[in-house]
């Protein structure tokens, strides 16, 4: 297991028993999400973008629309800073002051750059595919020459990055927990429905194995 070393920008200082460094306890979190926010500066404006993104060993990849503002700011080479956060429950404790959430959160600094090499860029797009729906790249009809090339594709490296983890019961106040007040935790999933069959899909064609028992 690697371990990530804390700079001054990534290391945890508020609850920082919360922080987690450690390889495992990032990619783990980076491997069940869908969906990054993307915070980056253009002429002193602040954004922050949702996109989708994909994890390949100790790389993260973010791709779009060649026309896209963000990816070809991104693409000159600015700091980025990319966020993934994940909600496991609510925290319901016996004051509004202590109650939260349980969460598992990354935190990426750098600069991207642009993946210009064909085999890599087709890797990352199976990547992106492969983040949202095991299984399904391999089914998809060939990625054409003008997808490639509408296609922007950026990789970030995975060096200067943190975890933060909050888990387990509410932590009231002492005094509190005689009090007659119903305390613990919601837990919360993602889960998927049924496949519903596009409207143009000829007969005879079923669902595959990937989406009707699709699992995260």
């Amino acid at each position: 297991m690697n371990e990530f070393t804390p700079t001054e920008r990534t290391k945890v200082r508020r609850l920082p028993d919360r922080g987690k460094y450690d390889s495992e306890s990032v990619y783990g979190i980076l491997d069940e999400a869908f969906i990054c926010h993307v915070g980056f500066v253009v002429e002193s404006q602040p954004y922050v973008i949702p996109t989708g993104f994909a994890r390949v060993n100790d790389t993260l990849y973010i791709h779009g629309s060649a026309a896209s503002r963000m990816l070809r700011t991104l693409a000159d080479g600015v700091q980025v800073c990319v966020t993934v956060t994940l909600i496991d429950g609510i925290v319901m404790a016996r004051s509004g002051f202590h109650s939260s959430m349980n969460y598992r959160s990354v935190v990426i600094l750098g600069r991207a750059t642009q993946v210009e090499g064909r085999d890599e860029k087709l890797a990352a797009m199976a990547a992106f595919s492969e983040q949202v729906m095991p299984g399904r790249w391999k089914d998809l009809r060939e990625t054409t020459d003008a997808e490639l090339k509408g296609t922007l594709v950026l990789s970030l490296p995975l060096k200067e990055v943190s975890a933060k983890v909050r888990s387990g019961p509410p932590k009231d106040d002492e005094v509190d927990y005689a009090l007659p007040l119903w305390a613990g935790i919601v837990p919360l999933k993602l889960t998927a429905g049924n496949p519903i069959n596009d409207p143009r899909l000829p007969t005879g064609i079923d669902p595959p194995g990937y989406a009707r028992n699709y699992k995260r």
